[in-house]
């Protein structure tokens, strides 16, 4: 519904519901708001572009507005509109002609990757796809599902009725004028180039399918000329109640969706509008849309400000751009055909490159985890904020090589994760050691690593290999004072009562919180690590990483895991009390000297005999981290199902 001949039939039909030679008419007539700006929303205005009847406008070429400006000149008409412009889009043309932006709604589109049930059980959660599937069946009974190619219209004059009939009622309701949905729309429509693509969906009541007033929905289905997917377009429910409005709409989507899948289709535009609702059908890419207007009393565009590249950037990474077509993350490609990539057309899914706009999980995690104890303050971070990657051990490597250059200290804090100091050795940066402090390991030596002045440090926290948390007031005051980069690495936050460093993100500009999916979330498989900072940050980082990384198969996971989390958190919280009791067994153990205090899954025991424990744990086949070289005497026991525990408990016992 984007190349030029389709745009041009869609003006057509747009002259055709307006009974005009021309597009002239108001912005409100088209349902367009234009109310931010001082051009009124009745001033006649020619519009350039498809609307009502096409899901977007492509951005004008130079060409094609200064026809459309000469067009409004012969007509005197002083007010231009180019609706619905992908933001995506490339609106240098526009702003050099003087329109100027209106922000719009998002055209919202579901992918259709997998079984549909498989993946709105992933996007919506298990109960939400249950209540689709129950209005779904409840609708099916009493309606029926109709579609009628629109190369058919004339034989069914009464669904053209109906649509025109639904679509006055619809605009009643809300208080509007006469809509541009019409009879001659819809006969212009029929005889334009998307007509052989084109379908009227209806729905009727089926104990009176022959009445006039039997139709309760309509809307226009057109498939894109790709043949990938299809739009759902100009939907009108008659029912005057929201609720069952909306019961409706969800019911009717849902079966669209299906439908799109058995026919082998990959995606379903399910038009713009609220972003929060289509979220409840499954909808998982989001473009956002501008109106563009050129108005006589219409201040200049302000141009927009990219965000500001980081100031701890390196001058090798300040100095390239997000490398190939991770650039294009943003742009949708889904109505395109793309012969871009070098790919086999032949072989599915696989042998497609993974999405690059991970938005829309970003999104996901940041709602699920902000639903979570102690972490407040994430709920103003944005998808901005979020760079994905493959483990949280990736983004501790991305984050080296986008922001430390050669000779530039890094400092750990053993006992910690080795491969803070692995990757830094990988790098050429030389490695400063602030052992931590306290006899249960949590305390920093704040003075020694400012004195260090590093240009990166790492803290544990949960720590591992110990378990315990650092002095908070000792953190934030490192945040405060150091002049380089502080990365807290939280892969056991889920199971800490201590609140998370995640919502202080957007406060500092030198803190980089890292997570996982691998610990609590259980996907140690699927291989997601996240990296929260400022979005000048996430940029440096972004130039660094691979743009493929992060597969589709593990977006899916992700998602799903985090969409349906109570499992999840259930099992947190199932692996704290069985940490708690295993804490206490340990601790009344006579071949135990002492057990760290633990927020995390796993335990650090210190022993009396180490070397024959440890022997007698490889001899009874329990594999547990002997981390005696760190710190002595100890091993590392992760929490693991109670007959796992016990088994242990059992071994440890034979070797008094």
């Amino acid at each position: 519904m984007r190349r030029p001949i389709d745009i041009d039939a869609l003006q057509r039909v747009l002259c055709a519901a307006l009974g005009t030679d021309a597009p002239v008419c108001t912005p409100a007539r088209l349902g367009v708001e234009v109310g931010a700006c001082t051009a009124p929303t009745e001033r006649p205005t020619l519009v350039g572009g498809a609307a009502p009847y096409a899901p977007t406008t492509p951005a004008p070429t130079p060409q094609a507005l200064d026809a459309l400006i000469e067009q409004a000149r012969s007509l005197g008409v002083t007010q231009l509109l180019v609706p619905h412009v992908r933001r995506t889009d490339d609106p240098g043309a526009l702003r050099a002609a003087g329109f100027v932006p209106v922000a719009a709604d998002s055209e919202c589109v579901l992918r259709l990757t997998e079984d549909v049930d498989v993946l709105l059980r992933g996007r919506v959660g298990a109960d939400r796809l249950r209540e689709l599937r129950a209005h779904h069946e409840a609708v099916s009974q009493d309606l029926t599902w109709e579609r009628i190619p629109l190369s058919e219209l004339t034989a069914h004059g009464w669904a053209r009725d109906a649509f025109v009939a639904l679509h006055r009622r619809v605009a009643e309701r809300a208080g509007h004028g006469p809509t541009p949905y019409n009879a001659d729309a819809l006969d212009a429509l029929a005889h334009g180039a998307p007509a052989d693509r084109a379908e009227l969906l209806v729905r009727r009541r089926k104990e009176v399918a022959d009445a006039e007033d039997a139709v309760v929905q309509v809307a226009l289905l057109v498939e894109s000329h790709t043949g990938r997917g299809i739009y759902h377009l100009a939907g009108a429910v008659g029912h005057d109640d929201p609720v069952a409005r909306e019961t409706l709409e969800d019911a009717t989507l849902y079966r669209l969706c299906l439908d799109a899948r058995s026919s082998g289709l990959e995606w379903v535009h399910l038009g713009s509008g609220d972003s929060e609702r289509k979220r409840g059908v499954g909808a998982d890419l989001f473009v956002p849309l501008d109106h563009w207007l050129r108005a006589p009393d219409l201040p200049p565009a302000a141009e927009e400000a990219d965000s500001a590249l980081s100031r701890f950037a390196t001058d090798p990474v300040a100095a390239v751009p997000v490398p190939g077509p991770a650039r294009f993350r943003r742009q949708p490609r889904f109505d395109t055909i793309d012969l871009s990539s070098n790919t086999n057309p032949f072989l599915g899914a696989d042998a497609v490159y993974p999405h690059l706009d991970t938005t829309e999980l970003a999104r996901t995690y940041l709602t699920t985890i902000a639903k979570l104890p102690g972490h407040q303050g994430v709920d103003v971070l944005g998808p901005e904020h979020v760079l994905f990657s493959s483990g949280s051990v990736d983004g501790a490597m991305l984050l080296l090589a986008a922001l430390a250059s050669p000779g530039e200290t890094v400092c750990v804090t053993p006992p910690t994760f080795p491969l803070y100091a692995h990757f830094a050795r990988v790098l050429r940066l030389p490695v400063v050691d602030s052992p931590l402090r306290g006899d249960d390991l949590d305390e920093l030596d704040v003075e020694g690593i400012l004195a260090a002045d590093p240009r990166v440090t790492f803290l544990c926290d949960p720590n591992n290999p110990v378990g315990t948390r650092l002095d908070r007031a000792q953190v934030l005051d490192l945040v405060a004072r150091t002049r380089g980069i502080v990365v807290i690495d939280e892969a056991y936050a889920e199971f800490s009562d201590t609140p998370s460093y995640a919502g202080l993100v957007a406060e500092h500009d030198n803190l980089i919180v890292l997570r996982t999916l691998s610990k609590a979330w259980g996907l140690a498989g699927a291989r997601c690590g996240i990296a929260l900072a400022r979005p000048g940050l996430v940029d440096a980082l972004r130039r660094v990483q691979v743009p493929f990384g992060f597969t589709d198969a593990s977006q899916r996971a992700a998602r799903h895991r985090l969409t349906n989390s109570r499992e999840a958190l259930d099992s947190v919280r199932r692996i704290r009390a069985e940490r708690d009791r295993m804490a206490a067994a340990l601790a009344e153990h006579p071949s135990v000297e002492r057990v760290f205090p633990s927020e995390t899954n796993f335990l650090l025991v210190r022993l009396h005999k180490h070397e024959q424990v440890m022997a007698r744990f490889a001899a009874a086949g329990i594999v547990v981290a002997d981390t005696g070289f760190v710190i002595p005497a100890t091993c590392r026991v992760s929490i693991g199902d109670r007959r796992a525990n016990d088994t242990l408990l059992a071994a440890l016992s034979a070797s008094v």
